[in-house]
C-alpha cells in the first residue's frame, strides 16, 4: 500500500478509502494509493504554510539549493527502482522510463544551482530615494500533475517553486503517481523540513478540486486537458491567484523542399511515438510542401511500418496506453478516420507477446487529411500522425497556425531566411528548426499560447513564475 506525504509524515486518506492501482500492461490490479478527499488537503496546505513559518521558510537560498541537489543525487542513486516503478504503472518502456529520471534528477540539479542566483533589482528614482526590487516567493504553491510523465512533470513543476522558497502541495493523477509518491519519500532523506512537500492522491474531481479551490494557496500549476484547465483558471480567480496552465497541442512539422527528408522522417516518426504518443507536444502533424510530398511521406511510411508495441520489459518504441478509456479515445480516433475514408499509409506492430487484456493501440500513419477533419485540430493523444500537403510557405504557415492549439513545432528546411520567417509567424511557444523537442530541454523555457494554455515553465522564467516582486522605496534625503 503506497501512501501520502504530509507535514513530513506518511499517512492514508483521513476516511481510510483507498483506489486500485491497474497496470497498463495486463489490465490487473498491483497496488492501493490512498483517496484523499478536501480534509486531507487541508491538512496539506496548512502543514506548508507552517513550514514557511518554521524551519523551510528559515533557510537561505543557498541551503534550500543544497537540499535540491542532495534529492538530485537521490534520484540518480535510486534511478532504476524509480524507473521500473514508472515503468510498471504507466507502460512505458524501460529506455524511457530511465530516461524520466535522468531528466527529473537534472530538474533539481538545474534548479538546486539556481536558488541563490536570483537577484533583485536597484532602480534609479529620484534624487534622495532609494529604490530596490526584491523578488520573493509566492507562499504555499498548488501543483496538479498529469499521468503521462508523473515523475519528470512533478520535477517540472515544483523544482523552480522550492527554488524559489515557496512550500509545495502535489497532487498527481490518479492513474499514474506511485513515482511521484516516492520522491516525496526521497525528499524527507534529502533533509527537506516537514511541510515543504506535500504529496496527496485521489481523484481529480475531489482531492484536484479542492486542492485548487482551497482559500489558502498563492499559485496553482496544472498541466492537463483544456476541460480541467477551464476549471482550475476558474478557481484561482476566485481566490485572486496566478496560475500556469498547460494544455496540450497540436504540434506540426513543417517539411519544406530543400529539408534534409532523411534525418527529417526519422525524427517525425521519433516524435509521434514517443510515449505512446501521450506527449502535449507530440508532432501529429506532418505538413509537406507537395513538390516532395508523395516522396516524403513514403519514407516516413516505411519508418512507420518498424515501430513495434509491447511491454515496458521488451523496451520497443510503445508500451500500452494509460487506461481503458484512453485506449478507446484512440482507437474511436482511428475508425472515424478510417470510416470518413482517409487513406491509411501504415501501421506498426503490436507484438504478438502482450497480454491480450493490457492497454494496445495500434500505431496509425493517415494521409491525405483535409485541414477540417478531426485528425487535423483535434488532439488524438495516441500515436497517430496526419500527413498533409501544402503549396508554399504562406500555406504551410496557414495550415500550422489551423488550430485552437499552438505549443510546439518544427520548421524543416535548409534556407536561413525562410528558417526566421517561418519560426516568427508561428503561433506557438516553441520553435526547432531541423530538429524536434530536443531532449529534456530543462534550460528551455515552455509553455503555449491559444488554448494551450499559458505562463511559463522550464527555464528561469519559471523562477519568475514561481515568485512575487516587492518593490521598496527608501527615502534617505
Amino acid at each position: 500500500m503506497a501512501h501520502m506525504i504530509i507535514d513530513g509524515k506518511p499517512c492514508q486518506a483521513i476516511s481510510g478509502h483507498t483506489l486500485e492501482v491497474r497496470s497498463p500492461v495486463d489490465g490487473k490490479v498491483f497496488d492501493h494509493i490512498p483517496r484523499s478527499d478536501a480534509r486531507d488537503i487541508d491538512l496539506a496546505v496548512r502543514a506548508a504554510r507552517a513550514a514557511l513559518n518554521g524551519a523551510w521558510g528559515q533557510l537561505s537560498a543557498t541551503e534550500r539549493g543544497r537540499l535540491m541537489l542532495k534529492l538530485s543525487q537521490l534520484v540518480m542513486t535510486h534511478a532504476e527502482a524509480l524507473a521500473l516503478l514508472e515503468a510498471k504503472d504507466t507502460g512505458k518502456p524501460m529506455t524511457t522510463a530511465r530516461n524520466d529520471m535522468v531528466v527529473l534528477s537534472r530538474y533539481f540539479e538545474f534548479y538546486g544551482g539556481a536558488a541563490d542566483k536570483v537577484h533583485g533589482e536597484v532602480i534609479p528614482f529620484l534624487n534622495g530615494y532609494q529604490v530596490n526590487l526584491l523578488r520573493e516567493p509566492l507562499v504555499v504553491t498548488a501543483h496538479i500533475i498529469p499521468w503521462n510523465y508523473p515523475a519528470q512533470m512533478m520535477g517540472r513543476s515544483i523544482a523552480p517553486a522550492l527554488a524559489m522558497g515557496n512550500a509545495v502541495v502535489v497532487k498527481p493523477a490518479e492513474d499514474a503517481c506511485l513515482s511521484c509518491l516516492r520522491i516525496a519519500e526521497l525528499a524527507l532523506e534529502a533533509g527537506f523540513p516537514a511541510g515543504a512537500l506535500n504529496i496527496v492522491s485521489g481523484i481529480g474531481e475531489e482531492a484536484g478540486a479542492a486542492l485548487a479551490n482551497h482559500p489558502d494557496i498563492n499559485f496553482i500549476s496544472f498541466t492537463g486537458s483544456n476541460e480541467v484547465g477551464v476549471l482550475i483558471q476558474q478557481a484561482a480567480a476566485k481566490h485572486a491567484v496566478k496560475c500556469t496552465l498547460e494544455l496540450g497541442g497540436k504540434s506540426p512539422h513543417l517539411v519544406f523542399e530543400d529539408a534534409n527528408l532523411e534525418l527529417a522522417a526519422t525524427t517525425v516518426v521519433r516524435g509521434i511515438i514517443q510515449n505512446t504518443g501521450q506527449t502535449c507536444t507530440a508532432g501529429s502533424r506532418l505538413l509537406v510542401q507537395q513538390s516532395i510530398h508523395d516522396r516524403f511521406v513514403a519514407l516516413v511510411a516505411e519508418k512507420f511500418k518498424q515501430v513495434r508495441v509491447g511491454t515496458p520489459e521488451m523496451n520497443l518504441d510503445c508500451g500500452p496506453v494509460v487506461n481503458p478509456t484512453q485506449q478507446q479515445r484512440v482507437n474511436r480516433f482511428i475508425e472515424q478516420a478510417k470510416a470518413s475514408g482517409l487513406p491509411v499509409l501504415a501501421q506498426g506492430q503490436i507484438d504478438p507477446g502482450v497480454p491480450a487484456d493490457g492497454y494496445y493501440v495500434m500505431p496509425t500513419f493517415f494521409g491525405a487529411v483535409p485541414a477540417d477533419h478531426p485528425l487535423a485540430h483535434q488532439e488524438v493523444f495516441g500515436p497517430v500522425l496526419a500527413a498533409m500537403p501544402f503549396q508554399d510557405e504562406a500555406h504551410a504557415i496557414a495550415l500550422a497556425n489551423g488550430t485552437d492549439y499552438g505549443l510546439l513545432a518544427a520548421v524543416w528546411t535548409e534556407n536561413g531566411g525562410r528558417q526566421q520567417r517561418v519560426a516568427k509567424a508561428l503561433k506557438c511557444g516553441q520553435v526547432f528548426v531541423n530538429s524536434f523537442g530536443a531532449g529534456g530541454g530543462v534550460e528551455l523555457p515552455f509553455g503555449g499560447v491559444k488554448r494551450s494554455g499559458h505562463g511559463r515553465e522550464k527555464g528561469f522564467l519559471a523562477l519568475e513564475e514561481m515568485s512575487t516582486t516587492k518593490t521598496v522605496v527608501h527615502f534617505h534625503g
